[in-house]
């Protein structure tokens, strides 16, 4: 099925002692594996059926028998050194065969495909989309036609300041926002919500 619409999912391979180490720091290697896992799954729920062609870009290497269904997903590996690298190669290619392409990252639980079907909508009428993070950076950017110049570059990518200088980046485009979320990178994130409970037990016990 041909569709003007990509929605470019950034995952990092699932590897025990590797990623959302802040996350870590509190609850443990194995929980925050077991945690990665589970906002995997989520991420796969949410995106199986939006109105685009969804994209896994692979952090490391490409898993081509996994959990992430070869009929439904086209499957990538970054390329880059840093994220804004990484990123912009990934919007590059999509913009190829595609006239509509948003970003997401793995770790939304708040987030439905309700929310990414709008942020494709909202890019009939809009040069751009970005859905901001609670904690300054933000969890969806999308563009119609083309990146912007310097999007993806001069950032301190993993800091408060991503969203607030990534929006000086966008004041020449028609941009809008959609609702701020919180994305799941400390244990403060999760501690209350009942879906990761079963994950904190040895925590809360």
């Amino acid at each position: 099925m041909s569709n003007t619409n990509a929605l470019i999912i950034f995952t990092r391979n699932p590897e025990l002692g590797k990623g959302k180490r802040r996350l870590a720091a509190t609850v443990g290697d194995q929980a925050a594996f077991d945690i990665y896992k589970f906002l995997l799954s989520h991420t796969r729920e949410i995106t199986k059926s939006v109105n685009a062609q969804p994209q896994v870009w692979y952090s490391e290497q490409l898993y081509r028998d996994d959990d992430w269904d070869n009929e439904i997903y086209q499957k990538h590996v970054q390329q880059g050194e840093d994220l804004g690298v990484r990123m912009q190669h990934a919007f590059d290619t999509a913009f190829k065969t595609h006239d509509k392409v948003v970003i997401i990252g793995s770790d939304m639980y708040d987030l439905t495909t309700q929310d990414l079907d709008k942020a494709f909508e909202l890019l009939d009428s809009h040069d751009a989309v970005m859905g901001p993070a609670v904690d300054g950076g933000y969890y969806l950017l999308g563009f119609n036609k083309q990146v912007p110049a310097n999007v993806f570059s001069n950032k301190e990518w993993g800091t408060e300041t991503v969203q607030a200088q990534t929006l000086k980046d966008l004041k020449n485009l028609n941009y809008t926002l959609l609702e701020p979320r919180n994305d799941v990178d400390f244990y403060e994130d999760i501690k209350d919500v009942p879906a990761f409970q079963p994950f904190l037990k040895h925590i809360n016990a």
